[in-house]
């Protein structure tokens, strides 16, 4: 067990939003707190937060309230259309709306100091990019900084459009000034720049695992399931709609997202066959997950990402059908829809995404000698 430590915290998602990024900030605050660290999370204000403070024995501090909002998309026709593309252009741009989360970082940084080890999460990377600005070797704040990046931002090969030039001297700023850059998989570190590959570090992405029920299906008709986002997967998306439309099998798809025109505009004729939800608490969630005989996973294009929900699925014990559209996916998906399931990949251990191991992890990069320590002239440090 590594020394108690005094740890800040900052990420946008926290604890009670719902998403894969709040729910791994939390627990890993939580598991901070329950190895005896002193943990402080710096965030924004939400109810319910107090709740955390008193159960856990974490201390909040806030950062203002973004006032500026995401552009609305909605209307029909031409208003639609200009809607749409000024969401999409603002954010690939200027990163509109969230480019203001970098200023509040940066302000209520200003008066932090005296941690052993401060961890900043993206997504959004002005998280990264807040702290970069107010880091200097007079004012660290904490004796290490470990930038966490979810998935890249300029080595990002999953959006249709790169990211404009200019926000390569953002990235190599946060990337100077951090201790350590944490990626939760080794292919992840091919998305960052050559310069800084001495200061990345494998840190899966760390959660929680409550007890389950895992009673096996008891319907003759096969169910299985999907969760999350869906736009980011279509190109196999796609293609697995198709044959579902074509395979002429009864089954039961249990979808959970917020997405459900793209299911039901890409299977018309099995709308009948599909069961929608809203998304729901993680533990719920597993429970719905544990009872399908077998779930879809679409993988990224490339290995510098990996979706976080494939360890949920991993967790439930349920056949996992990876699709990429080849034949030998059509073949598997043919053989589980007519409840074969002796083909059975193995995707490893979850024992790298415990909550605690996660936490260890971090703190042991606290007593360690950062591989360059910041001693860069004040100068470059100007913003």
């Amino acid at each position: 067990m590594a020394s108690k430590k005094k740890i800040l915290l900052i990420t946008r998602s926290f604890y009670p939003h719902n998403s894969a990024r709040s729910i791994r900030s939390s627990e890993l605050a939580i598991e901070f707190a329950r190895q005896g660290h002193d943990i402080t999370v710096l965030t924004f204000k939400e109810p319910g937060q107090e709740r955390y403070a008193e159960e856990f024995g974490i201390k909040f501090k806030y950062m203002r309230y973004p006032r500026w909002k995401a552009v609305k998309v909605k209307g029909k026709g031409p208003e639609l259309l200009f809607r749409r593309l000024l969401a999409r252009f603002s954010k690939l741009l200027v990163e509109y709306p969230d480019i203001e989360i970098m200023y509040a970082v940066s302000r209520a940084l200003k008066a932090e100091s005296g941690y052993d080890l401060l961890i900043s999460v993206a997504v959004p990377y002005p998280i990264h990019w807040g702290v970069a600005r107010v880091r200097t070797p007079k004012h660290r704040i904490a004796e290490v900084w470990a930038a966490d990046c979810g998935d890249p931002y300029m080595g990002n090969l999953s959006d249709s459009f790169k990211k404009p030039f200019y926000f390569a001297y953002l990235e190599k700023n946060f990337c100077r000034k951090a201790d350590y850059v944490v990626v939760p998989i080794e292919g992840a570190k091919a998305a960052y720049y050559p310069e800084f590959q001495d200061k990345l570090e494998v840190i899966p992405q760390g959660l929680f695992f409550p007890e389950l029920d895992r009673t096996p299906p008891e319907s003759e008709v096969v169910s299985f399931a999907y969760a999350g986002n869906i736009r980011s997967y279509l190109h196999y998306a796609r293609p697995f709609f198709e044959y579902l439309e074509k395979c002429g099998k009864e089954f039961k798809f249990v979808i959970v997202t917020r997405d459900k025109e793209v299911f039901l505009n890409g299977l018309p004729n099995s709308r009948a066959k599909l069961e929608f939800h809203d998304y729901m608490p993680r533990e719920a969630l597993l429970q719905l997950l544990s009872r399908q005989h077998f779930l879809v996973h679409f993988p990224y294009l490339n290995n510098r990402q990996k979706s976080l929900k494939l360890v949920d699925y991993m967790y439930t014990g349920r056949p996992i059908l990876s699709y990429e559209a080849t034949e030998k996916d059509h073949e598997k998906l043919g053989n589980y829809l007519s409840g074969d399931f002796s083909e059975v990949e193995d995707f490893g251990s979850i024992e790298p995404y415990r909550a605690e191991n996660v936490a260890l992890a971090f703190t042991r990069l606290a007593e360690r000698k950062p591989p360059s320590a910041m001693t860069l002239d004040q100068s470059e440090f100007r913003s």
